[in-house]
């Protein structure tokens, strides 16, 4: 989706509109200081939000309420008020449309030492990513303008596995047969990604069954 932004100055009131926030560089959400180069000051933001052209999300992030809804939005905005996260596990597999899941948090893996989001804009659950589990498999896609790093399709079907005992191991066989089938995954990415994830003896097997 493309955001467009039109701004018309009176006094202390701005407008904003659908035009090319994009082309600023300014996704579907932002801050404060991402529109003060287009000269809307926090007094005018303020006012956008008493008339209802601009909604608060909470921990200083906004967005145009005009924008139209979309069933990834949630997980832009998370993105947008934790850049540093990366989205996995349940919501990756939804994002990837992989399997039946429909996780109503939205999945998110940070570095052992981040501090966790002190007022996610949204419900959230954490999980926590090392070394190479922090950049192995993941993949940066954009969603409403908002750049999102997420794992990709071979990364969230073997971290489904190393977590399996936080939602079971049905869903992580689900999502292995579903990624197979659909090819949106292969068995040597898979297999890839277990061995550096350190989870290759545990798909093995049951990549060995589904082929048999």
């Amino acid at each position: 989706m493309r955001l467009y932004a039109a701004i018309h100055y009176h006094l202390d009131v701005v407008d904003l509109t659908a035009a090319t926030l994009e082309n600023a560089g300014i996704g579907a959400f932002f801050r404060p200081r991402d529109v003060d180069p287009l000269g809307v000051s926090y007094r005018q933001l303020r006012r956008c939000v008493s008339t209802g052209v601009v909604e608060d999300l909470g921990g200083g992030l906004y967005r145009l309420a005009e924008i139209a809804p979309t069933e990834r939005e949630t997980v832009a905005m998370i993105a947008a008020a934790v850049p540093h996260a990366i989205v996995c596990l349940m919501t990756a597999l939804r994002v990837h449309d992989i399997g039946t899941e429909s996780p109503h948090e939205v999945w998110i893996a940070i570095d052992r030492k981040a501090r966790r989001p002190a007022r996610p804009p949204a419900q959230v659950r954490v999980v926590r990513f090392s070394k190479a589990m922090l950049t192995y498999g993941v993949v940066r896609r954009t969603m409403l303008g908002v750049p999102v790093s997420i794992t990709s399709p071979a990364r969230t079907v073997v971290d489904c596995f190393r977590y399996r005992n936080k939602f079971g191991l049905d869903t992580a066989l689900e999502a292995l047969r579903d990624a197979l089938d659909r090819r949106l995954a292969t068995v040597d990415e898979i297999m890839r990604a277990a061995s550096v994830c350190r989870a290759r003896t545990v798909i093995e097997p049951y990549v060995q069954a589904i082929l048999a």
